[in-house]
């Protein structure tokens, strides 16, 4: 990926100077959302971990996989929390090549992944069917209450809530408390019978030793540019499920949740020759 590559306009608001997890993740997918600050530290910590981008990509990979998944079952609405930039391989686009006519809304609270995914459904999205929301997942009712008033959503009806690689970076209150928990319980309550959690969460349990020992470091680094990511067990991982009944297999590494899902979408030729170097315990429950 060439740092000389024309840069994007940014929203004015935005502080270029600040690395910022979508944009680098942007970078890492091979996007062009993306600016110097982010190629950077992108490149630092694929230096410290050269799995980087191939757990990005695995990750894409997990989303699409549960989106036609979820799709061949049924489901025809998501909910896509911390969507981040668009790149390749989005949630609509998954979504439409099983059953258009899906409904999607997306939520961040970046200002470039707002803008950017704006302008990605005027050019390939349906208003009637497709929304962007600028909300915070610590405050789910506000966050809930504009993805109802999108009017794409009947939130009576199942709803898909897909939390994609967004809970290990550390969402603090005021006393600095990570709200993260407290908030996925919330969205847990709102959501109707029949509906899923969908979410995939860093971790260095069960990560091979030299593996793990890169990951600490990228999360140092990733500290010292002001974002803070927090390492959590498998079994803390399951917890944000609640009561929601684990949909097969589990939970289990990323490229291990149904590989044989084909989506149409977003392919790309991502193997790892030991599934827990992903560093991403990924799995699906739903609301009885």
């Amino acid at each position: 990926m060439s740092s000389l590559a024309p840069e994007p306009i940014p929203p004015r608001e935005v502080d270029l100077d600040r690395p910022n997890v979508a944009r680098i993740y942007d970078y890492w997918l091979g996007g062009t959302t993306n600016w110097a600050a982010d190629r950077v530290l992108g490149d630092q910590i694929a230096e410290q971990m050269p799995l980087t981008r191939k757990m990005a990509l695995a990750n894409r990979q997990f989303l699409n996989r549960a989106v036609a998944y979820l799709c061949r079952r049924g489901v025809r609405q998501f909910l896509d929390i911390g969507s981040g930039i668009p790149t390749a391989g989005n949630t609509h686009q998954a979504a439409d090549v099983i059953a258009p006519g899906t409904r999607v809304v997306y939520v961040d609270n970046e200002p470039v992944a707002i803008a950017h995914a704006e302008e990605l459904l005027d050019r390939t999205g349906d208003p009637a069917r497709h929304a962007v929301v600028d909300a915070d997942l610590r405050d789910p009712d506000d966050l809930w209450g504009k993805a109802v008033a999108t009017g794409v959503l009947d939130p009576k009806q199942p709803i898909a809530l897909l939390m994609i690689a967004v809970l290990h970076v550390v969402q603090p209150g005021l006393d600095g408390e990570d709200l993260s928990v407290r908030s996925v319980a919330r969205y847990r309550e709102l959501l109707a019978p029949g509906s899923f959690l969908v979410l995939s969460h860093a971790t260095n349990d069960g990560v091979p030793a030299p593996n793990a020992a890169e990951f600490e470091q990228v999360v140092a680094m990733f500290g010292r540019s002001g974002i803070r990511v927090v390492f959590r067990s498998r079994r803390e991982i399951q917890e944000f499920m609640g009561e929601f009944a684990p949909v097969e297999p589990g939970m289990v590494w990323a490229p291990q949740w149904h590989p044989d899902e084909q989506t149409g979408g977003f392919v790309q030729d991502v193997a790892f020759d030991d599934p827990s170097k992903s560093v991403l315990w990924v799995g699906v429950g739903t609301k009885t």
